[in-house]
């Protein structure tokens, strides 16, 4: 039997939503192993002067437990 955990974790980008969510990834896998999965809870785009200046995103990542 396999047991998964589901941490959370928010991220920013100044690029877009896609380098948000690998920016939040990869900051899980630097200390938790056997990541099988991630989904996207929330976006959201903070604007300054009529303009996007930062993509926030909230993920769900789940890994497998030994």
């Amino acid at each position: 039997m396999a047991i998964a955990k589901v941490v959370e974790v928010n991220s920013s980008s100044q690029k877009s939503f896609e380098d948000a969510i690998q920016t939040g990834i990869t900051k899980v896998t630097e200390t938790v192993k056997n990541v099988q999965g991630a989904w996207i809870n929330e976006q959201k785009v903070i604007i300054k002067e009529n303009k996007i200046t930062e993509y926030r995103v909230n993920l769900k990542i789940s890994f497998l437990v030994d």
